[in-house]
């Protein structure tokens, strides 16, 4: 892959990647940093992306990988030393209601699920965050997380229970 290719690149799947970095880090800030890191190390492994292989799905895995060690990294840091974590106030945009009651239910529904999703473990989290809002097959995910096909569908699976089962208990109706 040479550098105008990765640009084109960036263009065409940016916007994907990034709101993967969201939905990973839960930050816009640590997302901004780590989308910048997976495209520095992207400049850096050049000759291993391969361009007609889904190239997209070679970043995602960059972004995983990074996002695994950075985590590591903190819990280690926690562990020797222990600091306050601070909390980033985040706006979040909406498709308009018809009503402001619907504005109001679906915002609290959408914060309901994103909640119930961050209490996933990351081996569930990164799989849903992935097939439902990155749109990646499990094919994709599977080479992107270093897994079996069927341990990605398996573990679909069951986040998909562990979720239904939590939004039942927070009031919500089986489907």
């Amino acid at each position: 892959m040479t550098i105008s290719e990765l640009e084109s690149l960036i263009h065409s799947s940016g916007k994907d990647i990034y709101s993967f970095c969201e939905q990973l880090t839960r930050s816009r800030i640590e997302a901004e940093e780590l989308y910048q890191d997976i495209f520095l190390q992207a400049v850096q492994k050049l000759d291993k992306i391969d361009i007609d292989n889904n190239p997209k799905s070679y970043l995602l895995s960059i972004a995983v990988m990074l996002w695994k060690n950075k985590k590591r990294k903190r819990a280690w840091r926690a562990r020797i030393a222990p600091e306050e974590c601070l909390t980033e106030e985040k706006q979040e945009e909406f498709s308009e209601e018809t009503t402001p009651e619907g504005y109001v239910i679906k915002a609290q529904e959408v914060q309901i699920l994103k909640d119930e999703l961050k209490m996933l473990s990351d081996k569930y989290q990164i799989p849903l965050v992935l097939y439902y809002m990155e749109e990646q097959s499990v094919t994709e995910i599977a080479k992107v997380m270093k897994l079996p096909k069927g341990t990605v569908k398996s573990r679909l699976y069951k986040a998909r229970i562990i979720l239904k089962e939590r939004l039942i208990q927070r009031g919500f109706k089986a489907e």
